[in-house]
């Protein structure tokens, strides 16, 4: 049985236990079997982390030992999924270049703060993650973030919404939500989910449902592959 693994806590503004409610009922309604734990020594068990299909951290601002950072990194790059939204998984924890490389991208700003109503254009409409979904609005905050540009991206939303420091630099369109590959992994991130009723329902719930079974089943994609470990891993490469 295709086994998930959800770690929750960090700042309470985020909602952190209501948001980690949702993707357990999310997993579970797909058949995915659910550890749910509010602590983070569920990472300093190496062989156990990698025992997971799919890892979903919901952390935001919080601090992560270099020890516990790679045993996720080597998990996902053997084979495990790694999934989640907004400041619990790009904002999680700041301080670990390694897990802003492997997720993708770090929170920088929120122009505007909450409440801001901004657009989530969807820009990849043929991939199976966002097919059928069209181009929505929500009020929320509007991540502004630092992206990897190797990251494959599914939606975006057009800066400056709100007047701020950035606005003279023009528009640009921001990464909203995107997939990317760390070794054998899949890493699905969505930046939508500042409260947990912006995840609830609707689109934003859906793009979020499709994301976590589909980087559940990273190992089996991987087997299903040519690529092995041994083809990417370095003496030192996860260091």
């Amino acid at each position: 049985m295709t086994k998930a693994l959800i770690t929750w806590g960090g700042w309470d503004g985020h909602e952190p236990d209501k948001v980690a409610a949702i993707f357990k009922t999310i997993l579970e309604t797909a058949g995915i079997s659910v550890d749910l734990t509010d602590a983070l020594e569920c990472f300093d068990d190496a062989k156990r982390v990698r025992s997971y299909d799919l890892i979903v951290p919901v952390w935001t601002m919080s601090s992560l030992t270099r020890d516990r950072a790679t045993n996720v990194s080597e998990a996902v790059a053997r084979g495990t999924g790694i999934a989640g939204c907004h400041g619990g998984m790009c904002d999680a924890f700041r301080e670990q270049v390694l897990w802003q490389f492997m997720t993708g991208a770090n929170w920088v700003a929120h122009p505007g703060g909450d409440g801001v109503r901004y657009r989530v254009e969807i820009r990849d409409h043929d991939h199976p993650l966002t097919e059928g979904i069209p181009d929505f609005d929500v009020a929320s905050e509007q991540y502004y973030l630092h992206v990897d540009p190797a990251n494959h991206v599914l939606a975006t939303t057009r800066f400056p919404t709100t007047t701020w420091y950035h606005t003279p630099n023009g528009p640009v369109d921001m990464p909203v939500a995107w997939t990317r590959r760390w070794g054998l992994g899949r890493v699905y991130y969505n930046a939508l989910g500042h409260k947990a009723n912006v995840i609830a329902t609707g689109h934003a719930h859906e793009m979020l449902r499709r994301g976590l079974v589909w980087a559940a089943g990273s190992k089996t994609a991987a087997a299903m592959g040519k690529a092995r470990y041994d083809d990417f891993a370095r003496p030192g490469a996860h260091l």
